[in-house]
């Protein structure tokens, strides 16, 4: 399974983007979005399950959006109202397995993007 992430780009705030993350080579079953800023640890952003059932952190409840398209076996992250500190690389991740998943903890996610760089302007 091979993820692509794209999407990314230079944005100011309260401006808004859309990402990107066209899976291949297989079928998954949950994906999710994570960040990782300079000097900080990789954080969960959002998560789709195999049901639809979507899942975020308190900090962009209500600003982000994940969905997924199977036709197009792609995900995105719709990201509005974006503040300077969602400044980050954002990764697509996603998980194959039927055993137990916690979509906030990266360690569940098999299968991972190579991130694209969101850049939110004062």
């Amino acid at each position: 399974v091979q993820l692509q992430a794209s999407g990314g780009g230079l944005v100011q705030a309260g401006g808004s983007l859309r990402l990107s993350c066209a899976v291949s080579g297989g079928t998954v079953l949950h994906t999710g979005w994570f960040r990782q800023a300079p000097g900080k640890e990789r954080e969960f952003v959002a998560a789709i399950g195999r049901s639809g059932n979507t899942y975020y952190p308190d900090l962009v409840k209500g600003r982000f959006t994940i969905s997924r398209d199977n036709a197009k076996n792609t995900i995105y992250l719709q990201m509005n109202s974006l503040k300077t500190e969602d400044t980050a690389v954002y990764y697509c991740a996603a998980d194959r397995q039927f055993s137990q998943w916690y979509p906030e903890k990266a360690t569940s996610y098999d299968y991972w993007g190579q991130g694209t760089q969101v850049t939110v302007s004062s």
